[in-house]
């Protein structure tokens, strides 16, 4: 299937699909060109200084606050600007893919926000790409419903009032949409695509209904990449005649280098910024990519030992509260990734607590609200919030002044008791594997062990085992992490799935393919920056 011959884009690679000429609009890819156009090479520049700065910060094994930006961080006058009246209160956010289902769920939640993903808990098919845009326009046309096909369910969505709030999550910078590509056959920038259709699409219909087309900004890792959007907004507004400052960004702090760089972030897009949210796992995975060969200070213990009340995961996000108060932006939190069991009431008790435990330390430190992955904890999260905020829709006030946060807090990474253990390192490879082989399936948000868990989870898995080995870390039982070992339990994983799902349905997944491709991105000797820039080329559809 192409454009048509007026378009400056060709769709390649994609089987035609229900109602796409309501998203693939001449008009919508034309804008999406102009896009790739403009900002294309710039983003490519940007990639350029991520290798060259992780180049820098392996050869001196640290890194720092910016000396040229030192005035931005002194002066005590400016400040975001104030938050739309549909973005004031955000004390409960849901996260999820935008498919059919999702979005009647998320929309109907109970939640302040859903934020409607593109980015790590889609798999970036060209269907779910297309029809989630697709689910996006119906939603707000409020045509949408769905129907289980196995339940017989049916969804629609409450009164207006009742509705989350959208802010929609592009895809990261660094993954092309391959299936849409310019007169040279280069591909666009995924992100690009993802915000380009959105914002044609819906920034006058959201500002009709006193909304407005917001987004959320993943991997961010400079102020600099910050910028870039910035312009991007501003020409986006211009070029479609939407009012100046329409657009509102959060930008997820979930890279070590964005976090020493919090608030030149927020200067970038001060007109246009609502918030800076903790993005646990990619911060993880973001601290181990980074320092993965700068010795045994930066060897993280067990994903699951490395919990927020870690002291440099309080500095992490202590920081991030004062920094946001400070300029009048929102800090929002981490998420509860815990999925309610209908089987094993004993499981659900112990992992409620935990999550009650989470956001009530979320909200006393001064968190605006933050993130569920699951309906169900909407009222536990909600609960947490109420109960520090009340009537307020946020607490700004609190300007965190006791904060005192240096560079070496955030990267005392070997401040923590806990180290790795067996245990850990098979459910990294257990984790790995099995939500890999869900993305490819299609399915970017994948149950694991009663987590929902999305690409970080699989990126935290594989760089941990990556560094585990190029370390020589002696694991709780004596044993030495090596490639072989690995490739032991991987095997044995394997086959455990076999006898789980049987072996029908075992050859109709992908699990050798995911099996495989863990491997190849956790054993190389060179460390691959993202492993879904090759799972992509593993996907299908």
């Amino acid at each position: 299937m192409s454009a048509s011959a007026s378009s400056p884009l060709t769709v390649v690679d994609a089987r035609p699909l229900p109602r796409q000429e309501e998203v693939l609009t001449d008009a919508a890819l034309a804008f999406v060109a102009e896009l790739h156009r403009r900002f294309t090479p710039r983003r490519d520049a940007l990639l350029a200084r991520r290798a060259e700065r992780r180049a820098e910060i392996a050869r001196t094994a640290t890194i720092g606050f910016l000396p040229e930006t030192a005035a931005i961080r002194a002066d005590d006058s400016w400040q975001v600007a104030p938050a739309p009246a549909a973005l004031n209160d955000r004390r409960v956010e849901i996260t999820g893919p935008v498919d059919r289902k999702m979005t009647v769920n998320a929309l109907n939640s109970g939640a302040k926000v859903w934020l409607a993903d593109f980015e790590d808990a889609l798999s970036p098919t060209w269907e779910n790409v297309v029809l989630g845009q697709l689910n996006l326009i119906d939603a707000f046309e409020r045509t949408i419903d769905f129907t289980d096909p196995l339940s017989g369910k049916a969804y629609a969505l409450r009164p207006p009032e009742e509705l989350a709030t959208v802010v929609v999550r592009p895809r990261g910078w660094h993954l092309d949409e391959r299936h849409l590509v310019d007169a040279d056959g280069r591909p666009v920038p995924g992100a690009l695509v993802d915000f380009g259709l959105y914002f044609f699409h819906n920034a006058r219909r959201l500002l009709d209904r006193g909304q407005g087309p917001y987004f959320y900004l993943p991997k961010t890792e400079s102020h600099l990449e910050a910028r870039l959007w910035n312009e991007i907004f501003v020409f986006a507004q211009d070029r479609l005649g939407i009012p100046q400052g329409s657009v509102r960004a959060t930008v997820l702090i979930e890279t070590i280098t964005a976090a020493f760089e919090m608030e030149e972030i927020l200067w970038e897009l001060r007109d246009h910024a609502s918030g800076l949210n903790a993005g646990r796992w990619d911060y993880l995975f973001s601290l181990v990519k980074t320092f993965r060969d700068c010795g045994e200070k930066y060897v993280l213990p067990d994903r699951n030992a490395v919990t927020m009340t870690a002291p440099f995961m309080r500095a992490y996000t202590e920081l991030l509260v004062r920094t946001c108060h400070k300029r009048g932006a929102h800090a929002i939190g981490g998420m509860a990734a815990f999925i309610p069991s209908r089987r094993d009431p004993e499981v659900n008790r112990v992992a409620l607590e935990k999550v009650r435990a989470d956001k009530d330390r979320e909200a006393r430190d001064g968190f605006d609200g933050s993130w569920v992955a699951h309906p169900d904890l909407v009222p536990v999260a909600l609960e947490s919030f109420d109960r520090v905020l009340g009537d307020r829709p946020h607490q700004k006030d609190r300007l965190r002044e006791d904060v005192k946060v240096t560079a070496e807090d955030l990267l005392a990474v070997d401040s923590l008791d806990a180290k790795p253990t067996r245990a850990g390192l098979v459910n990294a490879v257990q984790v790995g594997i099995r939500y890999i082989e869900s993305w490819l399936r299609g399915q970017g948000a994948a149950a694991v062990f009663h987590l929902m868990e999305d690409a970080a989870t699989a990126e935290i898995s594989r760089s941990q085992i990556w560094q585990w080995i190029d370390a020589g870390v002696v694991l709780d039982t004596g044993e030495r992490v090596t490639a072989d070992l690995v490739r032991a339990i991987a095997a044995q994983e394997l086959e455990t799935i076999r006898d789980e799902t049987g072996a029908e349905a075992f050859a109709a997944g992908h699990w050798q393919q995911a099996h495989d491709l863990l491997l190849r991105v956790a054993l190389d000797e060179h460390f691959v920056d993202f492993l879904t820039l090759h799972a992509y080329q593993l996907l299908r559809g």
